[in-house]
Order: structure tokens, then sequence, then C-alpha cells
């Protein structure tokens, strides 16, 4: 059965994609931490982060660098953090997080609720940052 990811991916389901090519996508986490919180993902369907090929990852890490510059000048923040969790879906994926402090990347914390207006807004400053 296909993950959630792969469903964004494949287009079976909508998603607020930031950028892709053809390896990787980057997409807003509807459930985000702090406006601007985008998972970095491999089109590739792998349950286990550390299970992805050695050079896959390097390119991932490249692909999620380009991201987080984009996600630091959208958002003002400090930092952008980086976060690999592995739970919520069987896809491996990447968590960039906008952090002023370490309390911003806090899985416990609660998440944000935000409107298809606030996530699309997000979006366009987003990739206008790329």
């Amino acid at each position: 059965m296909s993950s959630i990811f792969t469903k964004i991916i494949n287009r079976e389901i909508p998603g607020y994609i930031v950028a892709e090519d053809d390896t990787f996508i980057a997409f807003l986490d509807i459930n985000p931490l702090a406006i601007g919180h985008t998972l970095i993902v491999p089109k590739k369907e792998v349950d286990y982060f550390f299970d992805v090929e050695d050079s896959s990852l390097a390119a991932m890490i490249v692909f999620a660098k380009r991201v987080a510059s984009a996600i630091k000048k959208s958002t003002h923040c400090k930092r952008v953090g980086v976060a690999v969790i592995g739970f919520e879906v069987p896809h491996a994926h990447l968590h960039l997080v906008p952090m002023n402090s370490m309390d911003d990347i806090n899985f416990a914390n609660p998440k944000l609720k935000l409107s298809k207006d606030e996530f699309n807004k997000t979006l366009e400053v987003i990739k206008q940052n790329l």
C-alpha cells in the first residue's frame, strides 16, 4: 500500500509542494510545529531513513539545504532545524523546522492549526525565496 507521501508525490491527494526534482519533493507539513515546517521526501518509497541508499541520502541533504535556505529567508528564523523521526509515516523523510530556540523543534509541542489561505501564503513566500 502506498504511503500518504507517495499519494502526494503521485498527485493522488493534494499537498502544498514547495520544490521538487526527479528524486525528491518538499512540501509543507499539514501539522506544523512552526509556520514554514516542511518535509523533504525521496520519491522512491523507503520506510526507514537509514535504509535510503548512500548517494540518495547525500543528494537529499543538498536538496534540503536549498529548501532550508528559502525557509530561513521566508520566516526570518534564527535557524532551520532538521529532524528525522520516522514513526509518523512509513516513508523516509526529513523535517525542516524554522527555529528561534531549542524548544521550537520539540515534537511534543502543540501543532499549529493553519487555514488553507495561511498554508498558501506560506507556500508562495517560500517558493519566491527558492
